[in-house]
């Protein structure tokens, strides 16, 4: 891994966590591209990183990179991804993939004719246990899928003095809460299920319609101190999803960025004519399996007790817990080692450029379901 290069676009907070993953994985950290020359160099001092770049150009232009990491606000997604792909370099891009499916639908295209691994971060998969879920289904385990429901809810955005650019339609779409939050839940589901819903009824809230904007610049998830002024919101701090899938299977999903206390929780439960399954993110390391006419099971994450996909995932032994930063780990092996063999290799099981299209026309019938209240299409184009 460490004759491979990379390069981390953004020096936030997820920025940093992908640079923590590369440097366990290996990879030879090339430089960040901060917001400006100055904030990129500040950061990449703070991070130990030896070249901060003062445009995407110089970093481009860097013979040492072959892999560039993605992970600048939403709305500069599209104009990178389609300059990194145009250099010959190898992109993980952060979700959304885009701001709209029109660019999407585009990068999905470059991709594919660019013959570079591309792949959208949508680290969720990456929980070993749910890849044993995906296994388990591929297997016949849970029988046929029937109902799927969850949740996803935060509270890092409950209060009126909370500030972050995804409120920013400009900066982070139209939608917030399911655009941030909801395509992980989404991608999740139809990752473990293999299936991906065709259409849904959606209810979309903004609860604080307006908000303290810091004068200066607010990291994500931090509190936000000093002069604010204010500032209207129209994107979603909630959403209610009910969802129908190509086998007649239901679904429902409530997103959430005000549920005080619940800092980062994600959870599915997926009912077949077999068995059931349940997982959630506060404890990572447990998979529930439902019986009809046995006991029910708590399967501890343990590689000696998984399936071929789990047990790939996983890193350390049982009892050990893996969480969130792992992930970032598992996912970006998995990449890496599809770079080095030259391109995507058939077992990989991160998020494509086409899931991340996907997410986006699912986007696209959240809002025109939410405008018109009844049930839309999820539309698939021609890529």
């Amino acid at each position: 891994m460490n004759e491979i290069g990379a390069a981390v676009i953004g020096t936030g907070f997820i920025g940093t966590v992908h640079l923590w993953a590369l440097r366990r994985l290996g990879v030879r950290i090339a430089g960040v591209l901060g917001s400006s020359p100055g904030r990129g160099g500040e950061r990449a001092r703070a991070l130990g990183v030896d070249r901060a770049y003062n445009s995407l150009e110089e970093m481009l232009a860097d013979p040492g990179v072959q892999v560039v990491h993605v992970t600048s606000p939403n709305h500069a997604h599209y104009s990178q991804v389609k300059s990194i792909l145009a250099a010959g370099k190898h992109v993980v891009c952060e979700k959304p993939l885009s701001m709209t499916s029109g660019e999407s639908a585009e990068m999905v295209r470059l991709a594919r004719d660019s013959g570079r691994v591309a792949a959208v971060c949508y680290n969720t998969r990456f929980y070993p246990l749910n890849q044993q879920a995906r296994g388990m289904v591929q297997a016949g385990e849970l029988g046929d899928i029937r109902l799927v429901t969850g949740h996803y809810l935060q509270d890092w955005l409950a209060k009126d003095t909370d500030w972050n650019w995804r409120l920013e339609p400009e900066a982070g779409g139209v939608l917030r809460s399911v655009g941030d939050i909801g395509t992980h839940w989404i991608d999740l589901t139809s990752f473990i299920t293999g299936m991906k819903p065709v259409q849904v009824l959606a209810e979309l809230t903004t609860f604080i319609p307006e908000r303290r904007k810091p004068v200066g610049p607010v990291e994500t998830f931090s509190r936000s101190q000093g002069a604010t002024e204010p500032r209207t919101i129209t994107t979603d701090d909630s959403a209610l999803l009910l969802l129908r899938y190509p086998n007649g299977a239901k679904g429902s999903v409530a997103i959430s960025q005000v549920n005080f206390g619940r800092k980062n929780f994600s959870a599915w439960d997926i009912a077949g004519s077999a068995a059931s399954a349940a997982w959630g993110a506060e404890t990572p390391d447990h998979l529930w399996i439902g019986h009809r006419d046995g006991p029910n099971q708590i399967l501890q994450r343990d590689p000696g007790l998984m399936n071929g996909l789990g047990r790939e995932a996983a890193s350390l032994p049982g009892g050990h817990v893996e969480g969130f930063a792992d992930t970032f780990f598992a996912l970006f092996r998995q990449v890496y080692g599809d770079v080095a063999a030259g391109g995507r290799q058939p077992g990989s099981t991160y998020a494509s450029f086409e899931d991340g299209h996907y997410e986006m026309l699912f986007c696209d019938a959240v809002l025109a379901s939410a405008r018109e209240g009844r049930w839309v299409d999820v539309r698939e184009t021609t890529t």
